[in-house]
């Protein structure tokens, strides 16, 4: 039974780039955590401020809700997922949902960030992005590439690591 799989990383990184190419890679439905954004959030961000732990729990359990809904058959959501304890409330709903972190230094994630006007996220918060950014813990299965590459590239590498499987881990029960 095929795991959902989250794209991760900090605003800028490609996550709804990459999220859509991989699922359509797959064969599974894709969903953009930021369309699950409550006005408030969009308002606050937009505003030029970060949001905390409380306006992200709602939208945390809708991501996860939706990742519930994916557990048995796959699918591929962007969200950033910066910190362990979001990435705990979202596996709540599907322990066997895979990450894939798409990492890039400060400086490359910036370029890119700037080159896409019109996001709601403004780039004076990609320092705070990155102040929040909590690597993947060993009890996640996950992996991290690194975004200097071509979408496709990106894809391409994240199959050959994880074999094509998004079932949760590897079958000698080891996290990828």
């Amino acid at each position: 039974m095929p795991s959902p799989i989250v794209v991760m990383g900090v605003s800028g990184s490609g996550k709804s780039t990459v999220g859509a190419a991989l699922a359509q890679r797959l064969r599974v439905p894709f969903a953009d955590a930021d369309d699950f954004h409550p006005a408030a959030n969009i308002a606050k961000m937009a505003a030029g401020h970060p949001l905390n732990d409380d306006d992200r729990r709602p939208w945390l359990e809708t991501i996860g809700q939706w990742l519930g809904e994916h557990c048995g058959d796959g699918g591929v959501m962007s969200c950033s997922a910066l910190k362990y304890q979001y990435r705990v409330q979202l596996r709540s709903h599907c322990a066997g949902t895979r990450f894939l972190h798409l990492f890039g230094t400060p400086e490359v994630i910036g370029a890119r960030q700037a080159s896409r006007p019109g996001h709601f996220m403004p780039a004076s918060l990609l320092a705070s992005q990155f102040e929040t950014l909590e690597p993947l813990q060993p009890d996640e299965s996950g992996v991290v590439i690194d975004v200097g590459q071509s979408i496709d590239s990106i894809v391409d590498e994240y199959i050959s690591l994880t074999g094509g499987d998004h079932r949760g881990e590897c079958s000698d029960g080891e996290n990828i």
